[in-house]
């Protein structure tokens, strides 16, 4: 009869040990001892298989078309960064800071997925906590079961006896299995556990959403394989001093991972943001310098977004340079360029820069509303609130042409604004299709004296 014990593989050379060492003998590397699984006294494998007991493989002709239809978790923005839907036999791992709201997103989609049986399975929750803070989401679901369990072989038996539509379990650090002798959230758990529940999930066609924990260096914890055997890696983010958070895909084998989805955290749960344009901008800010719109594109979604830069004299001799939302170095580039092309003397001043809503941004589009909002606090002059920017600054001054530029203008003159400043490179926009003047500006020198020409 073939027995299980556990050893430790070297990672980088293969070599096996008995316990764990920190610094491999044979290859000297520190820290790369794995614990695995090894089966022992089994039988002899070496003999060729009978092949008429083996799946025959066939042509994608004869491949029988399953029961993978997509079913909507109604929540419009997690289907629409899963790419329309769960998918039957997927394993979705949800990952992100302590705090954000990961649980939260996952209880929200239990309760609300309706007419298909949901077992919800928590390692970190008893079942009174869990009743405490579904009572905050003010939602029911007669047909989602809630169950404490962090053994393996006790979820996969509540599996086969429930025989469930919808699998969660918060979270896979949490679940361990008898046949490993480490605690649960090591590698190997993390590893074996995960396997376990695939392999169930692909033989029921049960869709599984698999909370996941993070480090300290902002990845997801446990083995790296991890991320490689399930089917779709969300990134929950978002800075807890606000209430706006972000759902990014980083993987997704049944969609693409340019979507995003916005919500918002208030005290009965997360709200879906499905205008975010309109949240994100400040009506109130008419009339004060320093502010500017930028039409940025997240994923695929273009939304309007408020840059606020404060630039006053410096107090201590050092200037400071700060931001807040945005890349402080990209930011330093910025600020150069307008010294070295454009003749504005900023060296001895400090500027701050602040992204409004806690959103942060990496769309280069912005550099153009960013230079206008730092200028216009440098002048203590104030943009028309109805006048929008985008377009990426070069190292030479000049207006870089950008992505899927008529989706900026369509949201800009959807939201009432009168003017947007665009790169002059792009080209074949037809102007009567929108109801807001372009104005298509070479280099940053054009459009500053377009803007501040009074």
């Amino acid at each position: 009869m073939a027995k299980t014990k556990t050893i430790y593989v070297c990672q980088a050379c293969g070599v096996t040990s008995p316990k764990w060492v920190g610094r491999c003998p044979s290859c000297g590397e520190w820290n790369t001892y794995i614990e695995e699984l090894e089966v022992t006294g089994g039988k002899s494998t070496s003999s060729p298989a009978n092949i008429s007991l083996l799946q025959k493989p066939l042509m994608l002709s004869e491949i029988p078309i399953g029961k993978t239809d997509r079913f909507s978790s109604s929540n419009h923005e997690f289907d629409r960064v899963l790419g329309g839907g769960l998918v039957p036999g997927s394993i979705t791992l949800l990952g992100g800071e302590p705090g954000i709201g990961k649980s939260t997103l996952a209880l929200q989609v239990a309760l609300n997925v309706k007419n298909r049986l949901t077992l919800y399975i928590s390692g970190e929750e008893s079942l009174e906590q869990i009743k405490l803070r579904s009572t905050r989401l003010t939602a029911e679901n007669e047909s989602c079961l809630f169950l404490s369990e962090t053994s393996l072989e006790n979820i996969l038996a509540q599996i086969d006896h429930i025989k469930p539509s919808l699998l969660i379990i918060d979270s896979i650090q949490t679940v361990s299995t008898e046949a490993i002798e480490s605690g649960a959230g090591s590698v190997a758990q993390i590893r074996e556990c995960t396997a376990g529940i695939m392999k169930k999930a692909k033989a029921q066609s049960i869709p599984v959403i698999l909370i996941g924990h993070i480090n300290k260096e902002g990845s997801i914890a446990g083995p790296k394989v991890l991320e490689h055997v399930v089917d779709t890696v969300l990134q929950f983010e978002g800075d807890r001093n606000y209430m706006y958070r972000i759902l990014r895909a980083s993987k997704n084998r049944f969609g693409s991972t340019s979507e995003i989805g916005i919500f918002e955290m208030k005290g009965d749960g997360l709200r879906e943001v499905t205008n975010p344009s309109e949240l994100l901008l400040n009506s109130e800010h008419q009339g004060l310098s320093g502010t500017a719109v930028a039409a940025a594109i997240e994923g695929v979604r273009p939304f309007l977004i408020e840059v606020q830069a404060l630039v006053s004299s410096a107090a201590y001799g050092m200037p400071q340079r700060s931001a807040t939302g945005f890349d402080l170095r990209r930011l330093n580039m910025l600020l150069a360029v307008l010294e070295k092309r454009a003749g504005f003397k900023l060296v001895t001043k400090d500027v701050f820069l602040n992204i409004a809503g806690g959103i942060r941004i990496a769309d280069p589009a912005s550099d153009l509303a960013i230079i206008c909002a730092v200028l216009s606090s440098n002048f203590d002059v104030a943009i028309n609130p109805n006048v929008c920017f985008s377009g990426e600054v070069g190292l030479t001054g000049e207006v870089r042409p950008v992505s899927r530029v008529e989706q900026r203008i369509g949201e800009a003159a959807k939201l009432g604004f009168s003017e947007i400043y665009i790169p002059y490179a792009n080209k074949g926009i037809d102007p009567k299709k929108f109801r807001i003047k372009i104005n298509r500006v070479k280099n940053v020198g054009e459009t500053l004296k377009s803007l501040f020409r009074s």
